[in-house]
């Protein structure tokens, strides 16, 4: 189940707490209950990208995006994201979420997302491709920060970003399957 009451938890609180700069970090702390575990006793990697909605919500506040959007009428979504783990996050661990936006290019909008915990290591960090969609689609990132009362221009991508886009244009789609044979 979706964890609504920890989402309008968060989103109240960003609500309440200063605004941020478009490419200011916002933090968000997060315990992890036993609902969000696996059978191994750890942070189940499907809930590690729900709690990612827990962090990014928050920030889309913050920054001013969730208002342009409410106010003409855009939603916006996950359109592709690649996540790297190195360590363990156990239950009734408390971890820190920092999530910050990378750029965007004329389709999507890209936020880096990390998690980390009590001793500051990072346990794992995400990268996101988001698109903003209206009625007639895909919305140009470019509009949507101007929508916000900011520069629509994007600094340039970080290389590694760049990479990530790179191959996932690569990437065939639909997926290829093969017959089981």
């Amino acid at each position: 189940m979706y964890p609504y009451l920890r989402m309008w938890r968060g989103i109240a609180a960003a609500k309440r707490g200063p605004k941020l700069g478009l490419w200011e970090t916002s933090v968000s702390h997060h315990r992890i209950w036993p609902v969000d575990i696996d059978i191994w006793m750890e942070l189940n990697n499907g809930r590690t990208l729900t709690i990612y909605d827990l962090g990014r919500l928050p920030f889309s506040y913050r920054i001013g995006m969730a208002e342009a959007l409410k106010e003409k009428g855009w939603g916006m979504t996950v359109a592709g994201s690649t996540t790297r783990y190195r360590r363990r996050v156990r239950p009734f661990e408390r971890v820190e979420l920092r999530t910050r936006s990378a750029g965007w290019d004329a389709r999507f909008m890209y936020v880096e997302q990390s998690m980390w915990n009590a001793a500051g290591e990072a346990a794992n960090a995400a990268l996101l491709r988001m698109a903003v969609v209206g009625p007639s689609g895909i919305v140009p990132p470019a509009e949507v920060v101007a929508a916000m009362g900011q520069d629509p221009t994007s600094p340039p991508l970080s290389d590694w970003v760049r990479a990530w886009v790179t191959a996932e244009e690569a990437r065939p789609w639909p997926p290829m399957q093969e017959a089981a044979g």
